[in-house]
C-alpha cells in the first residue's frame, strides 16, 4: 500500500478531530485555542488519550468515562470521514496544486457539516477564512475558461437568493454565501450540478426521514449536509457526471 495514502488518511483523522472542535465551539464563541476539549455533559477536561481520533471513542464504548453519558457519534464520523476524503484526494489527484484545493475544500465543508448539524448555522467566520484562500488558488490555477469561477459565484448566489425570496426563508443566507464560495472552486457548470445534486439528495433523504418518522412535516432541517455531500461528489466526479449526462441526452 502507498505510504502516502496512509499518511493522508491519518492526517485527515487528526484534522477531523480539530474540525469537530471548531464546528462546535465557533458558533458559540467558545475559545478553542487555550483549553483542551471537554465533555459536553460533565465539563470534564479530556486527557490526551481521550482526544485520540476514533480509538478513544471505541475504547470508551462511546461514553464519557467520567459521567458515563453517551458521546455524540458526530465526533468519530467526522474524523473518519475526513481521513477517507483526504486519502481519496491523494488517490485521485496525486501530489499537485489541486490536492491543496481539495484539502482546503474538505476542511471547510467538514467544519460546516458539524456546525450546521449541531446549530443549523453556517458561520460567516468560516466562510470568510476560506474565501481569500480559494481566490488565491483560482488565480494561481484558474479554471478553463478562467471566467467560469466569476460566473460560478454569480450563479451560485443568484439561484439561492431567488429561492430564499420565493420561499420566504426556505433556505438560509448561510447556504447562499456557501454556494457563492463554491462557485469559485467549481465554476459555473459544476456549481449548477452541485445545486441540483444537493436538492436531489435533500429530497430523497427528507422523504426517508418523514417516512420513518424521524422528523415531522414542516420541521426545519439543516440543508448544509446535503450541500456538503453534493459538493464532494461534484468536486471529485463532476466531470464524469457531466460527460455522462451530455452523452446520454445531447
Amino acid at each position: 500500500m502507498d505510504i502516502l495514502l496512509i499518511f493522508f488518511f491519518l492526517l485527515g483523522l487528526i484534522f477531523g478531530s480539530f474540525f469537530n472542535v471548531v464546528g462546535l465551539r465557533l458558533p458559540e464563541n467558545i475559545p478553542f485555542a487555550n483549553d483542551r476539549s471537554i465533555c459536553p455533559h460533565c465539563k470534564h477536561q479530556l486527557s490526551w488519550f481521550e482526544n485520540i481520533p476514533i480509538i478513544s471513542f471505541v475504547i470508551q464504548g462511546a461514553k464519557c468515562r467520567h459521567c458515563k453519558k453517551e458521546i455524540s457519534f458526530i465526533y468519530p464520523v467526522i474524523e473518519l470521514f475526513t481521513g477517507i476524503l483526504f486519502a481519496l484526494s491523494y488517490s485521485l489527484l496525486g501530489l499537485n496544486l489541486e490536492i491543496i484545493t481539495a484539502i482546503l475544500l474538505i476542511s471547510m465543508l467538514m467544519i460546516i457539516l458539524v456546525s450546521d448539524i449541531t446549530y443549523m448555522l453556517i458561520p460567516n467566520r468560516v466562510l470568510l477564512f476560506f474565501l481569500p484562500l480559494f481566490i488565491i488558488i483560482r488565480i494561481i490555477q484558474p479554471l478553463n475558461p478562467w471566467w467560469s469561477s466569476i460566473l460560478g459565484v454569480i450563479i451560485g448566489i443568484t439561484i439561492l437568493a431567488l429561492i430564499i425570496i420565493i420561499s420566504r426563508g426556505g433556505m438560509g443566507a448561510g447556504d447562499m454565501k456557501l454556494f457563492g464560495i463554491l462557485g469559485i472552486i467549481l465554476g459555473v457548470d459544476k456549481v449548477l450540478l452541485a445545486f441540483f445534486l444537493s436538492c436531489m439528495i435533500g429530497a430523497i433523504i427528507g422523504m426517508m426521514l418523514l417516512l420513518f418518522r424521524v422528523i415531522e412535516r414542516n420541521q426545519p432541517v439543516p440543508f448544509g449536509p446535503y450541500i456538503v455531500a453534493a459538493t464532494l461528489i461534484t468536486f471529485f466526479y463532476g466531470e464524469l457526471l457531466l460527460n455522462w449526462y451530455f452523452n446520454l441526452f445531447l
